[in-house]
């Protein structure tokens, strides 16, 4: 089974919020890039919620995304996944990243949203436990994956808007 290892977090200014999702598909690692998938919704519905161009390049994706009271991570350090279902990881190998200590670096979190069930699932089960005196809002949010084509774009962005709601917060 081949481990896959996640990405460092992008940190926006005074982040309010923290996007998990579980960890990178194989598009996203072989361009070390967030949400790199071609069909991927996560860039057209950050774009429809922040008023930015999702069509440009990477970076200034990323320079956007620096912008806004974000933090881009994901739940999972490492695991082992054959290909980039979420189905697919091995849950015995399953490692989380420091959500804790982001929460404490950074004070002003009032949300964390998961990008996916796998993510939330996964948080649930390793850091949850670490963060159960904590007032911070969990939200589950349907995965912007091509995997999960059951839902319109209209659809995941009318449920993604809630995360305006903890921007001024």
């Amino acid at each position: 089974m081949t481990e896959v290892q996640s990405f460092e977090p992008i940190v926006g200014q005074s982040p309010r919020i923290i996007i998990l999702g579980s960890m990178p598909g194989i598009a996203s690692l072989d361009a070390v890039q967030y949400y790199a998938h071609p069909r991927n919704l996560f860039w057209p519905i950050m774009g429809a919620l922040f008023d930015f161009d999702h069509q440009v390049s990477y970076q200034q994706r990323i320079s956007q995304v620096t912008k806004l009271p974000l933090i881009l991570w994901d739940t999972l350090k490492s695991c082992e996944r054959p290909g980039s279902l979420d189905s697919n990881i091995s849950s015995p190998s399953a490692a989380a990243n420091d959500i804790p200590g982001l929460v404490e670096q950074y004070p002003g979190i009032r949300a964390i949203a998961f990008n996916g069930a796998a993510s939330g699932k996964f948080f649930r089960q390793l850091l949850l436990p670490q963060m159960k005196d904590s007032d911070i809002k969990l939200i589950r949010l349907p995965s912007t994956s091509p995997a999960n084509a059951g839902m319109k774009f209209n659809q995941k962005l009318e449920l993604w808007r809630q995360l305006l709601e903890y921007v001024d917060s």
